[in-house]
């Protein structure tokens, strides 16, 4: 993926911003394929599985461009330790802990992935602590420890993580990426370690409370993230803000998520989190049958949903309402097309919590609209994207 734009230095003048890379490796398809491990990757995928200085205009920003493929994870190159170790990790809003595989791990995803030593690490601090993270599509149990991480320009010390020490997943094994860095609130964090976020924060790494998202569509370059500002050159129109009705995940309140003016799901409201780590749209398993009923999704032999791609051109938008304003999702959004087949981008899962069944605004909905992650004020901003 390559970068879009720079960000303007007579605006950001008083802020310091960085933007991250988020990379794809071209084995993922295949590794799945030849494994015969696509249908259930497509079905289950989901993570599941938040300034006081400033830096010399020099450091400004931060870019690197980057290659996007198959539209389905969005990762990049972080460096933890001294000197440093370099790992693959995707940007997760839907959870907090950062965490890594390390040399103590004997599970065959750790086999073939990058593993931190934390013994080649000058700067490394062990504790005694373990660790448990648990993904819709994976697991991982490990240690914490401490060292310095590094994110785009940032250098982020004494930043607690992860050292993994078993990884059962098979999806972990064939994914193309080492870790995952949660960008989620320290509420949810296991063992309460400290989100990266947080402690770029606390240490006056960033100049705004806030970090946003540009996700590129149909393999097209430019995806990044951009920790402590805004670049307007992604998105057209005024962001809108909606406030997060739970500080946990991205948690915020839909109002409706209609076709053709006809509510089709959520009429009464429903709770949802945006999540960066999840591919598609999730639900409730009956609000999603709705759905597929709606759009003419049908059930192959492989199990995936599959839409007939002639009638793509010929679906209506499924509007999502949230705080009172209207986004549209069209046809080609929210239907996948991949290798001969079509397939629905909706899928049932059942997120039971407190205040509802969640649903998952993941990359589908992301990629069309950009995302302002505001820490500051508990609350999401979202505008078409250019």
């Amino acid at each position: 993926m390559k970068w879009l734009l720079l960000l303007s230095l007579v605006a950001l003048s008083e802020c310091v911003v960085y933007k991250v890379p988020l990379v794809r490796k071209q084995s993922m398809r295949q590794n799945l394929i030849q494994q015969g491990l696509l249908e259930d990757y497509l079905q289950k995928h989901s993570l599941n599985p938040a300034s006081k200085y400033f830096k010399e205009a020099a450091n400004l920003i931060a870019t690197q461009p980057l290659e996007n493929y198959m539209d389905t994870e969005y990762f990049g190159t972080i460096s933890i330790g001294t000197p440093p170790q370099e790992f693959t990790v995707i940007f997760d809003t839907g959870s907090s802990n950062l965490w890594v595989p390390s040399v103590y791990c004997s599970s065959p995803a750790c086999s073939n992935h990058n593993r931190f030593n934390p013994q080649q690490s000058s700067t490394y601090r062990a504790t005694s602590q373990k660790v448990s993270v648990s993904y819709g599509t994976g697991s991982m149990t490990g240690i914490l420890g401490y060292d310095t991480v590094q994110v785009a320009d940032i250098s982020d010390t004494n930043q607690i993580f992860g050292l993994s020490k078993t990884e059962p997943s098979s999806f972990l094994y064939y994914a193309p990426f080492d870790g995952i860095l949660g960008l989620a609130y320290p509420s949810i964090a296991s063992s309460g370690a400290t989100p990266v976020f947080d402690n770029m924060w606390d240490q006056g790494l960033i100049s705004q409370d806030l970090f946003s998202v540009y996700l590129s569509s149909n393999d097209q370059s430019g995806s990044v993230v951009m920790f402590g500002g805004i670049d307007s050159s992604y998105y057209t129109g005024n962001l809108n803000w909606v406030p997060l009705s739970s500080e946990t995940y991205w948690q915020i309140t839909v109002d409706s998520i209609t076709m053709n003016g006809e509510a089709i799901a959520c009429s009464g409201g429903c709770q949802a989190i945006v999540d960066t780590g999840t591919s598609l749209l999730t639900g409730p398993t009956n609000a999603i049958a709705n759905i597929q009923g709606y759009i003419g999704a049908s059930q192959a032999s492989n199990g995936q949903m599959v839409v007939s791609c002639s009638a793509i051109n010929n679906l209506p938008n499924i509007v999502f309402t949230i705080n009172g304003i209207q986004y549209p999702l069209s046809p080609s959004a929210y239907i996948l097309q991949m290798q001969q087949d079509c397939i629905s981008g909706f899928q049932a899962m059942e997120l039971p919590t407190a205040s509802g069944d969640l649903w998952i605004l993941g990359d589908i909905f992301i990629r069309q609209y950009f995302t302002v992650f505001d820490r500051g004020n508990n609350q999401v901003g979202l505008a078409p994207v250019a």
